[in-house]
Order: structure tokens, then sequence, then C-alpha cells
């Protein structure tokens, strides 16, 4: 019986051989057919179960990282090309520092043991006192620059979520965020329909430096009420209510999807989901600024450049959009002089801008 249970035990731990158990005499072969049937049993079970793990593994194996795109991962690497330098040379010293204390601990050890070295003593623990600082000043540096790179990587992370998000323009023109890039910088609202609204009534006083500035307005009510927002209709402010109406034209679509990255943003910066905020944008689809509460229109008046002459993305940051933004101020000098619908005006700059990118 006991060569039996050992039998058992090793056709059970693979599963791919089919056990048969041989047993003397009759009066065994009932037993004998119960422990084979058994034992068949466990291991077609144990097989099926180590194919599905093995499945499992492979996909998962193959299967890119969720967390960071290998984009946002580019990104990181223009952002900060030497950084990958920086933390293998910080590693390279730790190791060298490492193994060169571990050569002055052994020797060390052979001193202290031998009391004809006891002179050599000091220089020893000297050694070992450099080696162990050089460890610990190369792998604080190396923590720090992970912990940035790691940093990095989730915001760049966060504004590709973002511009994969969608905006309506009209009925008939969807586009993500990532085209407006180098088009308009963009501030979004997140709140009631109230805040919406009250925000509405004070960009009134600043709606002719926002539309120079090329900022659009992209107001998200989390309560599901829509927000009102109200024209004087009169021959005066005609011109007025034009580029109001295309500051404020652009709407989200999927709320679903905005709720989410919202929700995240507000967790990742401990903010109550129900607190209102706003977000501008560069021309470039950084994240600018954000906070609690009503824009500051003034601000974004006395701050960002005018989109025209010059001055065009001065303070956006040097990356290499300069010639394409001054090509693309037309678009706002039309928006200004009155042009009746804004899908028209993005349309044509988009596809001239993708004919310019050069080829990767």
């Amino acid at each position: 019986m006991a060569a039996v249970v050992r039998l058992s035990t090793v056709t059970i731990a693979l599963p791919n051989r089919h056990p048969t158990v041989k047993c003397p005499g009759v009066s065994r072969l009932i037993n004998c057919r119960k422990f084979n049937s058994l034992f068949a049993v466990i291991s077609s079970i144990r097989q099926r179960k180590s194919r599905e793990s093995f499945s499992v593994t492979c996909s998962a194996s193959n299967k890119p990282s969720p967390d960071v795109s290998s984009t946002a991962k580019i990104r990181s690497e223009v952002l900060s090309p030497f950084r990958s330098v920086r933390m293998f040379f910080y590693l390279a010293f730790i190791a060298s520092a490492s193994l060169g204390g571990l050569i002055a601990f052994t020797q060390l050890i052979g001193a202290l043991a031998n009391s004809t070295r006891a002179a050599a003593v000091p220089d020893i623990l000297k050694g070992l006192g450099i080696d162990i600082g050089a460890v610990s000043i190369f792998a604080f540096l190396y923590y720090r620059e992970n912990g940035a790179k790691n940093a990095q990587l989730a915001r760049l992370s966060r504004e590709e979520s973002l511009s994969n998000l969608k905006l309506r323009i009209n009925e008939k023109k969807i586009l993500p965020v990532s085209a407006f890039r180098g088009i308009a910088r963009l501030v979004i609202l997140a709140g009631p329909a109230s805040f919406i609204s009250e925000s509405f009534k004070l960009s009134e006083p600043f709606v002719e430096g926002l539309v120079e500035r090329g900022v659009l307005v992209v107001p998200f009510a989390i309560d599901g009420n829509s927000p009102v927002f109200e024209f004087e209709e009169n021959e005066e402010t005609k011109e007025r209510n034009s580029k109001q109406k295309r500051l404020w034209q652009l709407s989200p679509v999927f709320s679903r999807e905005w709720s989410k990255w919202l929700d995240e943003q507000k967790k990742l910066a401990k903010v109550s989901p129900e607190s209102p905020v706003y977000m501008s944008l560069r021309m470039d689809g950084r994240v600018r600024g954000s906070g609690v509460g009503y824009p500051p229109w003034n601000a974004f008046v006395a701050q960002l450049p005018p989109v025209k002459g010059m001055w065009l993305g001065l303070l956006d940051g040097m990356d290499g959009r300069e010639q394409r933004q001054q090509k693309k101020a037309g678009f706002f000098q039309d928006l200004r002089q009155g042009n009746e619908d804004l899908s028209t005006d993005v349309e044509p700059f988009l596809k001239n801008s993708k004919q310019a990118q050069p080829k990767r």
C-alpha cells in the first residue's frame, strides 16, 4: 500500500502522464480500478489548470503596461534626454563603491584577526567609510532621479489621457483635445451648471483679450444640468456676442470619460469630487495651471501673449512649434474678424499641420 501511495504522488505531480497502477492478484482488482480512475480524474484536472495558468501568463507577459504608454516614455526622454545617462552612472558608482566596501570589509576582518596588521586598521576603516558614504550618496541621487522620472511619466500619462478626450465643435464635427495643439489654449471648467453660468458672466469683460490670446473654454457640468448662457441681442453687442459664442462654442463628448478623468485629477490633488475646478492648457497641450473656484480671466489676459506677431507662443515653451503657430495665427485673425463657424476654420489648419509634420 505504501508503494501505491508513492506512485500516486509521482503521477499527480506529472499531469501529462496517464497513471496506471498494476496490482497483483484478483482480490485487489476492484481497488486498483478505483485508484486508476481516481488518478486519471485528478491528473486531467491538474492538466487543465496548468494549461489555463500557462495561457494567462503568456497573455500577461505580452501585454504592454496599462499605466504608462510608449508615447509618454518617449516624451519623457525628449524632455529629459540625459536622465537615463545619469541614472546609469549612479548605478555604476553604487556597484563600484559596494565592491570596494566589500573588499575593505574583508581586509578589516583579516587585520583584526592578525595582530601584525593592526597598523593598517585606520586606513582600512577610512576607505570603508568612504565607500559607504559613496553608496549612500549615489543611492540617494538615484532614488531622487527615479522619483522625478515616475512623477514626470505620471503627468505625461495624464496629459495623454486628456488629449484623447473628445470635444464637439458643432453638431457635425467632433475632434479630440490633441487636435487643438498649436491652435488654441483650452480652459476646462468642471462644476455645477450654476458655476459654469457664473464663470460665463465673469468672462464678459475679458472676451476681446481672451479671443486675442487664443483661449477656448470647455464647460463641463458635473451635475448633468445644462448651463444657461445669456446674450444681449442688439446691434451694439452683435460683434461681441459673436466672439463670446465662439469662445464658449466647445462642449465635451462622452461625459463618462470626462468625469472619470476629472475625478482622477481631483483625487491626486486631494480635492473633493464636488468642488468646482478649472484647468488651463498651454498651446502645446500641456497643463499650464489649475485651481479650485472661478478661473482668473483677468490673469489670463495679463499673462498670456497674444496669438499674433512676434509674441506668438513666446511664453508657451520652446518646443519647436513657433513656425507652425505663426502659420496658424490667421485662424484667430479670421476668428476676430467674425467668421461664422469655428469648425470651418479648424479643419484646414489641422490638415496643413499634419502635412507640415515630418515623417518619422
